[in-house]
């Protein structure tokens, strides 16, 4: 089976460092096209760590762990949002408003980096905007975009149907029936992409 049978699917949450240390590989390592999904991570099964549901030794070692490995990645040193986690919902309308013209890749690197580079909330509105605009979409245009109700069915169906197909959390990429989830999301589907699949293994979920 080829890499154009096998179409990647990236779904993604602003508010997750996880998904930002994937956004940052996933362009670089995967042998095809992905589409770029926004999700609200709250809403999924396994969503309580993006509410915060941890004790804060657990917080303290999540977040040496994701520093150690956005500097093994080579990314810029990682600076934590205040507050962290910060409620995702405007920016992930925003995002599925920019997926809808053709534009959620470019928002979504420029939200992450604002986020976890530059250690900005977007919870804040003006953050999201700078995100936004740095892929010239226009401030009001975004803001009125948030609010289309047709962008809210579409961001509350995305985060249903994702969960209804076996999405525990952020980040995951789907290659066709193969779920990839964890840490080694992207490395594991770009390797099932190039190396091709067992049609008995089809449907199993990794997750690491």
């Amino acid at each position: 089976m080829t890499v154009i049978d096998r179409p990647a699917s990236f779904y993604f949450d602003l508010s997750s460092p996880e998904a930002y240390l994937a956004a940052e590989r996933i362009l670089l390592l995967l042998p095809g096209p992905a589409e770029w999904q926004p999700l609200l991570a709250s809403a999924l099964p396994g969503g309580e760590r993006s509410k915060g549901m941890r004790s804060q030794r657990q917080q303290e070692a999540f977040r040496e762990q994701i520093a150690r490995r956005a500097e093994q990645l080579q990314l810029q040193p990682l600076r934590w949002p205040d507050p962290f986690p910060f409620d995702s919902t405007l920016a992930m309308r925003v995002a599925t408003y920019a997926k809808s013209i053709g534009r959620v890749v470019p928002f979504a690197q420029a939200a992450f980096r604002q986020a976890f580079a530059g250690g900005h909330s977007l919870g804040d509105p003006d953050h999201v905007l700078i995100a936004a605009a740095a892929c010239e979409m226009h401030p009001a245009a975004v803001l009125r975009g948030a609010e289309l109700r047709s962008v809210q069915r579409e961001l509350a169906s995305a985060t249903a149907g994702a969960a209804h197909t076996g999405i525990i959390d952020v980040p995951a990429i789907r290659v066709g029936e193969r779920l990839f989830e964890g840490r080694r999301a992207v490395e594991d589907a770009a390797a099932h992409m190039s190396d091709g699949v067992n049609p008995v293994a089809r449907s199993a979920v990794v997750r690491r």
